[in-house]
């Protein structure tokens, strides 16, 4: 009998630390309260400026991509998270998301989810995407957050599909032709908050 009951214990606890994986790292706004799905934030730098739509190429006003905003002329939109799994209200760090810009109405008619985009060998992310359905369609859509210093910051990493070979690294910004600052893989990554 106790060889039974010392078994059923090695048994439930092998099991137990098999299938436990730890909880990562919730993401936190600047008052330290948790950063959850659907609910609306502006992502700020150091110096307080935010994200926007806006086209970065010369004589084109559309497609919009996601850009650093001008201090004098533009708005910083609000985000909005969702994980690839949407039962998952508070989002963690190094968890697939959709990004999606609020307000996403706005004269190129799109959509204003993120996706991972490029032309002429330049990588930036687009305000064009499609929301949710996890899986080899939809890879480009997907971004994490990571703690990075003080703040945090945007990697694409996609985990959505497991035999998907993508680029990947972390976004900081560079001027376009047009001289907009815009969001690509780059060093230093870009450094920011999140504020309610």
């Amino acid at each position: 009998m106790k060889t039974i009951l010392l078994l059923l214990v090695l048994f439930s606890t092998i099991s137990l630390s098999l299938g436990h994986s730890p909880l990562l790292d919730p993401v936190r706004d600047i008052h330290g309260k948790l950063v959850r799905s659907g609910t609306k934030y502006h992502v700020l730098d150091d110096s307080g400026i935010g994200l926007t739509l806006a086209t970065i190429k010369n004589n084109k006003s559309c497609p919009l991509d996601v850009v650093q905003a001008n201090q004098e002329a533009d708005v910083n939109m609000a985000l909005t998270f969702t994980p690839s799994d949407p039962k998952k209200s508070v989002i963690r760090e190094f968890t697939d998301l959709n990004i999606v810009f609020s307000r996403s109405t706005n004269i190129c008619n799109q959509s204003g989810v993120w996706m991972f985009d490029g032309y002429d060998g330049i990588v930036f992310i687009s305000g064009n995407g499609v929301a949710g359905n996890p899986g080899e369609e939809t890879v480009p859509n997907w971004f994490k957050v990571v703690k990075y210093e003080d703040g945090y910051k945007f990697i694409y990493y996609p985990r959505v599909c497991a035999f998907c070979t993508t680029l990947s690294g972390h976004f900081g910004v560079k001027f376009a032709e047009n001289g907009r600052k815009f969001l690509t893989i780059t060093d230093p990554p870009l450094k920011f908050k999140f504020v309610p």
